[in-house]
């Protein structure tokens, strides 16, 4: 029969169920979620008044979950204007070298003298002090009110009614605030402020500024509610087809019942009714027979419903919690296990923005990356270096990739002026407890991370910190081991540092690899960091040498005089390395363990190696740009991670006037081991990857080849010389079409859901032209809005929220937000010099 909206936003489902009885019907009343379920016998005499207050009162007896989306949102404290959170007050710019410009010596790129730092966090307004003000209700009758931050940047200050009600120092950490004591009597509307304040030199990359994570309202109908960080699924053996779990609930009700099931896909499998103990608190244990295993392979995920009952029966308070089943080891004779398996780890880092989104956090945005890593055959992300949010950890369980989770980029001695040191004392256990207790239940988090390049790790006093936090994170999940990105080898081991880790993690010093680890005696390493390699969307500088920089000189990269990076993925900074060198001690020792790529996406900020360049506001280092376009590397990584699908992949692009009778090299990125290329029907030759050479292990190149405009082919051939597939690439003719694709055909009406739709100028035929740079304009109508742009390019001004930017390189990303409103949306995408014009329409369900 529908829905039936209740007061206060309860929302309950209405149907008929078995037989119509004259005078009555009996009606089942589903709450939110299907969390609670009610049956009700309603007599035609009894008056609609009785029967709405009747609804009233079962929506009142259930757990509330409310998003706070709609706030006021001032700078200045004086103009107010509406906005929805997440936001994230700096991503509209503009663009300003005078912002956090900072003039230091980066220690981690081994710099001695201070420099100017134009884009290093980024080179948007996120400096200063913002405030949101918005209203919220509890329902008639809710005794208890909470307030969960997802993260708020930064030193968020919640004030109710007037009142200081909580304050967290760490932007980016969870935190909750119990506001009961601060409500307003008889259900009347309770205003809410917060207060934050970001300060310069405060990050080494863009932070982002305000709510830039979920705000969300619980209340519960009594006092006596259940603790959801209480609630704790870990995984304690699998064996014989069955698997032994642990639960820990703990609740504000001693002595309590509360009923536990187990379900998978809406089936229960176990349930269990426990008392608990004077604390609130109880842990038990479940035999669950035929387990289906998390793993990336196969996400498998199980529900873990919580009832808080009453001395009478009555249900009130439930959660749901969900989990994974699978077990972990590290051990010197298999390295790392996964559900008994030896594996290594195909990992990237991320940074926590989202491109033209910048810090907001957004789920559409979110699944988008995982995907796109997923594809190119990676099973993990470092969250590097902060806490992860609620909605990345969701889909990383739902997606199946395995997670580090950091914490910290420093302690207690700081990388920068008003970094985390300042607050380590006061804080550091706080932020660890909020992190492991807000996270644990996730099956995709495998290890934690309490630290990246602490600088104090040379020292006594740093092995001690480290000793700390692990005993710390032991004592909150006794499941999982912890690391830290270390990259002093010598000193981490004399001072004991490398000892206090449960797995060792380096940063790059790969040359290193082979003298440090018989000296760590967990008896693997793991590459924490790796790579920093560099390169630039479709752009390629010739000739295609290899080159990395000399710290002992001040250079700490290649650069050159328009601020970009060569495509060949040769370059990389005076620190690291290309991806060539990781891989080979990857296959070739057993004791090393997996490693974690910098980066899987460009992000703001911290510009290497155009550290002193402008304009240059963010990264060279990602596998994919700003926009989320793959690079050249993409199908590098893809050709030695992704084992299920093929590979072939040629660069550079084929449309070089000013090249003809040039050298021009040109490479084939594929999973398989030998192809032969053809100029214009002419063959360059065959190749055949050369496990001793460095740069001909993984990759297959031809560096004499002579441009000539028209077509070339590539013909790749498997391990028994058979031919099994080829690719073609050729020079582009005039720019006469834009050729729009989106990620998804359909968008949920919701307000929040994005399509992302890649532009690109193309010749009549459809061959992409490579060195367009068109400005475009946007406009979206139908059930949807203009959300950024973004063209990939770390030295545009551009502003992402504005409906007009270049092209860069042939092509560029337009966000098109959904709407709540069912219907059509269309983005029409124009290029007015060229009087060319294209649109898509997708669906908004």
């Amino acid at each position: 029969m529908g829905d039936l909206g209740v007061q206060r936003g309860a929302r309950l489902r209405l149907a008929v169920q078995g037989q119509i009885l004259p005078g009555e019907v009996i009606l089942v009343l589903n709450g939110r979620g299907g969390k609670s379920n009610f049956v009700i016998r309603i007599n035609f005499a009894i008056s609609i008044v009785a029967f709405v207050l009747l609804l009233v009162n079962v929506a009142s007896a259930q757990r509330e979950v409310t998003e706070l989306r709609q706030w006021q949102f001032s700078q200045n404290g004086n103009d107010f204007t509406q906005v929805r959170v997440p936001h994230d007050w700096a991503i509209s710019g503009p663009f300003d070298k005078k912002h956090d410009l900072q003039v230091v010596a980066i220690k981690e790129n081994g710099e001695d003298v201070a420099s100017e730092h134009s884009g290093r966090s980024g080179a948007l307004p996120w400096i200063g002090k913002g405030e949101y003000r918005t209203t919220f209700t509890v329902p008639d009758g809710n005794e208890y009110a909470e307030l969960v931050f997802e993260g708020a940047m930064a030193d968020p200050k919640v004030w109710v009614n007037g009142k200081l009600a909580g304050h967290w120092a760490y932007g980016y950490n969870a935190f909750r605030v119990d506001v009961t004591p601060y409500l307003n009597p008889n259900g009347e509307p309770n205003s809410l402020v917060v207060t934050l304040e970001n300060l310069e030199e405060s990050n080494r990359w863009y932070p982002g500024a305000g709510l830039y994570r979920p705000v969300t309202l619980v209340t519960t109908p009594r006092e006596s509610h259940i603790d959801e960080w209480g609630t704790f699924v870990r995984t304690l053996r699998v064996k014989d087809g069955k698997a032994l779990l642990a639960v820990n609930t703990e609740c504000n009700a001693p002595n309590a019942d509360v009923r536990l099931i187990i379900s998978r896909n809406g089936v229960d499998v176990a349930k269990q009714n426990i008392v608990l103990d004077a604390l609130g608190k109880n842990e038990t244990q479940f035999n669950i027979s035929n387990p289906e295993l998390w793993s990336p392979e196969t996400p498998n995920l199980y529900s873990l419903k919580t009832e808080l009952i009453d001395k009478d029966g009555t249900v009130i308070d439930a959660t749901d919690t969900r989990f994974g089943i699978r077990t972990t080891s590290f051990t010197r004779e298999n390295g790392f296990c996964l559900n008994g398996v030896s594996r290594k780890f195909k990992g990237v880092c991320l940074h926590h923005d989202l491109g033209p989104l910048g810090a907001e956090a957004n789920r559409a945005a979110m699944a988008r990356q995982l995907r796109i890593l997923k594809d190119m055959g990676a099973d993990a992300i470092r969250t590097s270096h902060n806490m992860p949010s609620t909605m990345q950890m969701e889909l990383c369980d739902s997606l199946g990739l395995m997670v580090m989770a950091e914490s910290f980029d420093g302690w207690k001695v700081p990388k920068v002026r008003n970094g985390y040191g300042r607050l380590w004392d006061e804080w550091w256990q706080k932020d660890i407890t909020n992190l492991i207790l807000n996270h644990r239940n996730h099956p995709s988090i495998v290890m934690w991370s309490v630290g990246n390049e602490i600088p104090e790790q040379w020292k006594e006093e740093g092995a001690e910190r480290y000793r700390q936090l692990v005993g710390l994170c032991h004592l909150l999940d006794p499941s999982r081991s912890v690391t830290c990105g270390m990259d002093q080898p010598d000193a981490d081991i004399a001072s004991g540092f490398a000892a206090a880790a449960d797995v060792p993690g380096y940063n790059y010093r790969v040359h290193r690899y082979e003298a440090t680890f018989p000296k760590l005696p967990q008896g693997f390493l793991l590459g924490s960091e790796t790579a920093s390699t560099v390169s630039t969307r479709g752009h390629y500088v010739f000739p295609d040498s290899v080159q990395g920089g000399d710290s002992s000189k001040g250079i700490y990269g290649k650069t050159y005089n328009d601020g970009q990076c060569s495509g060949y993925d040769v370059e990389h900074c005076s620190w690291s390395n290309l991806p060539d060198d990781d891989w080979r001690l990857q296959d070739d020792f057993p004791w090393t363990i997996g490693e974690f790529v910098w980066t899987g996406f460009d992000y703001l900020g911290e510009p290497t190696p155009y550290d002193n360049y402008w304009p240059s506001r963010s990264s060279y280092f990602g596998i994919c740009d700003l926009a989320g376009l793959p690079k050249d590397r993409y199908y590098l990584y893809r050709s030695h991670w992704n084992t299920t699908e093929p590979t072939i992949h040629l660069l550079p692009h084929w449309t070089w006037p000013e090249r003809k009778g040039l050298v021009t090299p040109v490479y084939c990125y594929t999973s398989y081991p030998s192809a032969e290329l053809f100029v214009n029907g002419k063959s360059m030759g065959r190749k055949t990857k050369d496990p001793k050479t460095r740069l001909d292990r993984y990759r297959l190149r031809w560096r004499d080849v002579v441009y000539e405009p028209g077509e070339i082919k590539v013909v790749v051939y498997d391990e028994n010389g058979n031919a099994a597939g080829e690719e073609v690439m050729r020079t582009a003719g005039k720019a006469s079409k834009l050729r729009l694709t989106a990620d998804r055909s359909t968008l949920t009406a919701n307000g929040d859901d994005i399509a992302f739709v890649t532009v690109e100028m193309t010749d009549k035929s459809g061959t992409l032209c490579p060195r367009a740079d068109d400005e475009l304009q946007f406009k979206v109508t139908g059930a949807g809005t203009f959300k950024a742009a973004c063209n990939g390019d770390a030295t545009s001004l551009e502003v992402f929220t504005e409906p007009q930017m270049k092209l860069f390189n042939g092509k560029l990303v337009v966000l098109v937000r959904a709407a709540e409103q069912k219907g059509d949306v269309t983005l029409t995408v124009t290029a007015p010099k060229r009087k060319i014009k294209s649109s898509i329409t997708l669906k908004v369900n």
